[in-house]
């Protein structure tokens, strides 16, 4: 157990700050909604009601969907794209897919390849985009629920006006989908810009993340 914690440590603790994050959001979100509900003069929802309603679903999956982009268009666009200086960026020479050499597939896969590494054909091919994919079949997902989830909060709210509901596809052009969407996406954006940037000329010492202390300002694509 000891070993299996040592060796997991990094994946377990973001999924405890996870839980616990999701739980601090649950309850704070179910407070909030109670005290917009009792200024209005409405009934209050319990805890239970508020995690199976749009307004907990939206609230969650708008921050999902903003962090696989955020994932997804850093593992694309990483393979064409370069920043000299940053560990964040591969070297500058090895921009492209690179050979088949370089990635270890087909007949230059090791024994400790993945089987998909030398079955070749179709099944290579995915599996060579298969981060890729699969993060931007989560943030996909996770849009189309915040889209259904805002939409219904979104109607819940003119309905307390007194105003009519609109359908989802009139929410899609709707400046309250947008604004959702886009504060999550420039601060997703900001932050990637930042790190590949600022650990040109910073360091942390230990961390794969950053150069070694005594790198080069110039040196590209080197962990520490």
């Amino acid at each position: 157990m000891r070993r299996f914690l040592r060796e997991n440590s990094l994946s377990l603790a973001f999924g405890a700050l996870f839980l616990a994050s999701l739980v601090g959001q649950a309850f704070a979100g179910w407070h909030q909604l109670n005290d917009e509900l009792f200024a209005d003069g409405l009934h209050q929802i319990t805890l239970g009601g508020y995690l199976t309603s749009a307004n907990f679903a939206v609230d969650v999956t708008e921050n999902w969907q903003s962090e696989y982009l955020q994932f997804l268009l850093y593992v694309v666009l990483t393979v064409w794209l370069v920043q000299r200086g940053s560990p964040e960026s591969k070297p500058l020479k090895d921009a492209g897919q690179e050979s088949d050499e370089v990635q270890k597939v087909g007949a230059y896969a090791r024994p400790d390849s993945p089987k998909l590494a030398r079955a070749g054909g179709l099944r290579t091919l995915f599996y060579s985009r298969s981060l890729g994919i699969v993060m931007g079949t989560i943030f996909l997902l996770s849009w189309l629920v915040q889209s259904v989830a805002g939409w219904a909060t979104y109607n819940e709210s003119r309905l307390r006006q007194l105003r009519d509901p609109i359908p989802w596809v009139s929410y899609l052009t709707n400046s309250d989908f947008w604004a959702r969407t886009l504060q999550n996406w420039q601060s997703e954006f900001l932050a990637v810009g930042s790190m590949a940037v600022l650990s040109i000329y910073l360091r942390q010492r230990g961390s794969p993340e950053s150069k070694p202390v005594g790198a080069s300002h110039e040196a590209t694509g080197i962990e520490g």
